[in-house]
């Protein structure tokens, strides 16, 4: 069975940085896209940033402060956010999608406030 688990959530001011990372297990990792996905209290989910091989897509809301990484070795994604605003605030998800698989991890919380 794959398992995605993040962790890194937490409470930051705001301008501060939070490095979230999620963890695949039970599935040879390097198949999937991965992404981190956000959905703020009455909000839709929406995507953040995404990988896929060497192609990588970020929301335009997070251009210039947050940035996407995986490695394959530690069957690993992180997302590293710097600057981080009152609005970034909301829960964060890990997606795992390869073909007819689409696997989502429990979320973390990520609060900015002063």
């Amino acid at each position: 069975q794959v398992r995605l688990v993040e962790s890194g959530g937490g409470l930051v001011q705001p301008g501060g940085s939070l490095r979230l990372s999620c963890v695949v297990s039970g599935s040879p990792f390097n198949i999937y896209a991965m992404g981190w996905y956000r959905q703020g209290s009455g909000k839709q989910r929406e995507l953040v940033a995404a990988i896929t091989g060497e192609l990588i897509n970020y929301a335009d809301s997070v251009k210039g402060r947050f940035t996407i990484s995986r490695d394959n070795a530690r069957n690993t994604v992180s997302l590293q956010m710097n600057s981080l605003k009152l609005e970034d605030t909301a829960v964060y998800y890990c997606n795992a999608r390869s073909g007819p698989l689409n696997i989502w991890g429990q979320g973390t919380q990520v609060t900015v406030s002063s």
